[in-house]
């Protein structure tokens, strides 16, 4: 299946696929590093990304050329920089081709793997998934899953000590398999779950080929056992018809044309989705639990506004999910200081100018969310948490494209509201049952690509109220 899938995608290539690459000469105008000879900067920039990105930024400026992962990329810093790439008003840049290198791969076609009238009549059928119908039958399915995992994690007498970002990545696998496939996934679980991992951490894989015993390889095999699975799905739902989780959603989706999905083209569509929805909100969760484990009185704000909405068994009613603010400016101040997707490649398929620099065509170009996050022209003591950054007159004096943790523009993340649905209701669950708090309070170290994910799995402390 994943041959098929790779042989129709180079069938499908469109027409605005550019092919050439950009000389050293006609990069040469643009100051930065080759770094090593072959490998470039690729093990500097995965030993301490963020570090890297600000020590480029001090030597060269916000426009900067480097060399790693097998190729010459131009970074492009700042939000005028992400307006530019994600707004994309000149259609200059395709994600499917800043993409590609990293995530070919392994999640070929996906939404995010799109550019232009492709992407935008596969969004459009798959945005029926997220509509109000829909989106109420899961926050049915998210109360009811947390509820049970939440109250789990507590049990016994006195306080319970656990690791969350294990606990957190297996209930959202769960709830997304009930959500977006309609029934829990069985003995497969782990199976997909080690698929998932598999494959993510392959797009930082240094070796980009799938040799053998190579992370490449594990993930690209990953890949295949997911494919088949899905595509399994894919004709099951369709043959069963009706349904209100996500998969049958899409199994059924119809182009504007009238025409259905190919089946490879759902099992791709659901292989990203899946991955988008598991993995980032894994990170986004995990990063919003340290912070308030760190900001005791944030997390006393929070409990006290959830306990004027949710019920007795902690649930929030979809009809409320508005009136939960302050759960959504700390939500967003998480994701501002962790973004999960830290930076964004794109592929230029014009010349065109930036900074006083011109980029030539076929150029890789990318954005850092991670260094805007943090940029002191736009946030004032960047490195602290203050969910106050996000009240409505704050949001509005501030820069666009300062905040951009979904994208923007027409690759704006179609789940969004689905994130910020998972993460009410998780809170709603876990801060009226617990007080938490980190083991030893010390804080953790953290794994900076390709999602965010603290490396000791962050220990936290339940108590229970």
């Amino acid at each position: 299946m994943a041959t098929i899938a790779a042989d129709h995608a180079a069938e499908a290539r469109p027409s605005h696929w550019s092919e050439g690459k950009p000389s050293e000469e006609d990069l040469a105008h643009i100051p930065g590093e080759g770094g090593y000879p072959l490998v470039g900067h690729t093990f500097t920039q995965l030993r301490d990304p963020h570090a890297f990105t600000r020590r480029m930024v001090e030597t060269y400026g916000r426009v900067y050329k480097v060399k790693s992962f097998g190729g010459w990329n131009v970074a492009l810093i700042g939000a005028d920089a992400s307006e530019l790439v994600l707004f994309d008003r000149q259609k200059i840049f395709s994600s499917e081709q800043g993409w590609g290198p990293i995530l070919d791969k392994l999640f070929p076609r996906g939404l995010m793997l799109m550019d232009f009238d492709h992407h935008r009549m596969d969004r459009r059928a798959l945005s029926i998934a997220f509509k109000p119908g829909p989106m109420r039958h899961y926050s049915g399915q998210l109360n009811a899953g947390m509820a049970r995992a939440v109250e789990k994690w507590g049990e016994g007498a006195g306080s319970t000590r656990m690791q969350f970002y294990p606990a957190i990545k297996r209930l959202t696998l769960d709830l997304a398999a009930e959500s977006f496939i309609g029934l829990p996934f069985g003995p497969e679980a782990d199976a997909i779950n080690q698929a998932f991992v598999d494959a993510v951490q392959a797009s930082v894989a240094p070796v980009r080929r799938p040799l053998p015993f190579t992370q490449m390889k594990r993930g690209v095999d990953g890949r295949a056992f997911l494919i088949d699975f899905f595509s399994r799905e894919t004709v099951r739902r369709r043959a069963e018809g009706g349904g209100q989780d996500m998969f049958s959603q899409f199994a059924t989706a119809e182009r504007d044309d009238g025409s259905l999905l190919e089946v490879d083209e759902v099992a791709d569509h659901m292989n990203f989705l899946m991955m988008a929805a598991h993995d980032t909100i894994t990170s986004s969760g995990t990063t919003l639990v340290w912070l308030l484990a760190t900001h005791p009185e944030w997390q006393e704000k929070l409990r006290e506004e959830l306990r004027a909405i949710t019920d007795d068994t902690g649930n929030l009613s979809y009809d409320d999910f508005g009136k939960v603010e302050m759960t959504e400016m700390a939500f967003k101040e998480a994701l501002r200081m962790m973004p999960p997707v830290p930076s964004t490649p794109r592929r230029a398929l014009r010349s065109f100018e930036f900074g006083g620099y011109r980029i030539p065509a076929g150029a890789h170009v990318g954005i850092n969310t991670h260094f805007v996050h943090h940029d002191e022209e736009h946030w004032d003591n960047p490195h602290e948490f203050d969910p106050m950054r996000f009240t409505p007159d704050k949001v509005k004096a501030r820069h666009k494209y300062a905040w951009t943790p979904f994208g923007g523009g027409a690759h704006m993340c179609l789940g969004l509201h689905f994130a910020y649905m998972q993460i009410k209701v998780l809170m709603a669950h876990m801060l009226t049952r617990y007080r938490v708090e980190l083991v030893g309070g010390k804080n953790p170290d953290w794994q900076a690509w390709p999602i965010p994910k603290p490396k000791d799995g962050l220990r936290i402390e339940l108590t229970r109220l």
